[in-house]
């Protein structure tokens, strides 16, 4: 009888599996958890190919069957000295999917570390450079990673190295459960370092944090998102290649101007006599120019009406010196009433009015000043009380006429 299941029930096989099953089971789990493809699941890999180490060997197999990990200590031939789960795999694989060697694959990478900086329209069209704080993760310098003094790291007495506990509950007679869970005491790494030998700046973290100001430059045409990135500078973690700190831009709302990629959008208001008798208007740009436009007397601006400026929109990103368009949509601001003596000199100025023939029997009519918004409240509310009426128990009681 088996006196220990962990080895087996890392890889999910039965205590009597054939030696095929073990390396189909092997063969399937190291592909799902490797660290190129996983690189969060390290400690699980390194399980994996532990486990698959000790039950491919035959003798091992039977010093394991019989008496656990610590017949394999007493033995000499323990399953925590094992050979590297890296070079088991590439044996294992070679010529697979991720490659026949390590040297051949890229390193693990460490998470990137991505923060969004508010930028105006300002900083976008003339550039600009901020500074910005941030704390991250750094190798300790005192132990240089390893997170105390050298050689002070153990085999886990808790997990006795397998990065696993194994509780067995009995859940009646004859019947018992067991659970598998990472060990709590090195937290699934299958090594601690013992307090006394642990690094005091660290804690045996092997890790500190660190505060690092990074210069983020901001280029002219640069967009709302656009990334900006710094290769290397994310946390650090021992024998993990640094992750990358991406700034991502975020543009607030200007209270003038409204970017279309490349353009740039002013809506301008203007007098009904500008619109009808001419204008000169000043534009201020982004850049702190004085732009003048002007429409001659005669040239009639219509309530609505959209012209452009060619050359005075957002600078092109990575070539700065050519720029979008400048586009203004006019918007006609109308005088509230006109005095009665005014009206025939207004005329004149006009052209005429086309003559309406009125029915003889026509009747005169009154207008009413609408307000729009609180029509669209009224047909709402209206609505709604359609539909609930029609819900049961609510509104005015069906009476069914009974007929003799």
């Amino acid at each position: 009888m088996v006196k220990e299941t962990t080895y087996y029930d890392i890889l999910g096989v039965k205590p009597n599996c054939t030696n095929d099953e073990l390396k189909k089971a092997y063969r399937k789990l190291a592909l799902r958890y490797h660290p190129d493809k996983n690189p969060n699941e390290g400690e699980k890999f390194k399980q994996i190919s532990q486990a698959y180490e000790v039950l491919s060997n035959t003798e091992k197999r039977q010093l394991y069957d019989q008496g656990g990990e610590q017949a394999l200590k007493e033995g000499g031939l323990s399953g925590n000295g094992f050979t590297s789960p890296m070079d088991m795999f590439d044996m294992f694989f070679s010529g697979g999917p991720f490659g026949g060697s390590r040297r051949g694959r890229r390193e693990r990478k460490g998470k990137d570390v991505i923060h969004q900086l508010a930028v105006s329209l300002e900083d976008l069209y003339k550039g600009a450079t901020r500074k910005l704080a941030l704390e991250k993760s750094v190798i300790c310098d005192k132990c240089e990673g390893r997170g105390g003094k050298k050689g002070a790291v153990e085999n886990c007495p808790t997990c006795r190295g397998t990065g696993m506990q194994v509780q067995i509950q009995q859940l009646a007679p004859g019947m018992i459960q067991q659970i598998q869970s990472m060990c709590t005491e090195c937290r699934g790494q299958g090594e601690r370092i013992n307090p006394k030998d642990r690094c005091k700046t660290c804690n045996g973290k092997k890790t500190i944090r660190d505060r690092k100001i990074l210069e983020v430059h901001i280029d002219r045409g640069m967009q709302d998102g656009q990334k900006i990135q710094f290769t290397g500078e994310g946390d650090q973690e021992p024998n993990l290649e640094p992750g990358d700190i991406i700034i991502v831009l975020d543009e607030r709302d200007h209270p003038v101007f409204k970017r279309s990629e490349n353009d740039l959008i002013l809506r301008m208001s203007i007098d009904l006599v500008e619109s009808l008798c001419g204008f000169q208007k000043v534009i201020r740009t982004l850049d702190e120019r004085d732009l003048v436009i002007t429409v001659i007397p005669g040239e009639i601006i219509k309530p609505g009406d959209v012209k452009y400026i060619i050359g005075e929109g957002m600078p092109h990103y990575k070539n700065p010196f050519e720029k979008g368009r400048l586009i203004v949509q006019f918007m006609v601001e109308f005088p509230k009433s006109i005095p009665p003596e005014k009206i025939p000199t207004l005329e004149t100025c006009l052209p005429p009015r086309g003559e309406t023939t009125i029915p003889e029997n026509a009747e005169e009519c009154m207008l009413l000043e609408m307000d729009p918004e609180a029509e669209s409240r009224r047909r709402s509310n209206q609505h709604r009380n359609v539909y609930d009426e029609d819900e049961p128990g609510t509104g005015s009681s069906r009476v069914q006429c009974a007929t003799h």
